[in-house]
């Protein structure tokens, strides 16, 4: 996607001139990071297998393994799904009480271009 191209913005919202709002390449990437992640598997009815279910750990306990294995299953969410898009280099977790921080270090796959993104969800 070139910089004059344009993807609806998530979520689906309308833009102050009544249309529909839509956002640049680096936001539109973010959005479908977010929708990776915080999408439950068998949420969505025709792509059942689709997504990380991140959501489901802001209720278990926090300790060093669950945040291993959150890493490993967000990485290999991110490389399945956004493989065209994104080549992923790093991902860290964190849980605190009751909000999960997810940053993730990827290449963009056009254009090239390392970026750097938080994202975050509360119970």
């Amino acid at each position: 996607m070139s910089d004059d191209l344009r993807a609806l913005d998530v979520p689906f919202h309308l833009a102050g001139s009544g249309r529909l709002a839509t956002t640049g390449e680096d936001d539109h990437i973010r959005d479908m990071i977010f929708s990776v992640l915080f999408t439950s598997p068998g949420e969505r009815v025709n792509r059942p297998d689709f997504g990380c279910g991140l959501k489901a750990l802001l209720f278990s306990p926090a300790s060093q393994a669950v945040a291993a294995a959150t890493k490993v299953l967000v990485k290999s969410s991110l490389q399945k799904w956004l493989q065209n898009e994104i080549q992923v280099e790093d991902v860290e977790v964190e849980v605190v009480e009751s909000e999960i921080l997810v940053t993730v270090a990827y290449t963009k796959r056009v254009g090239g271009g390392r970026v750097v993104t938080t994202l975050g969800a509360k119970a």
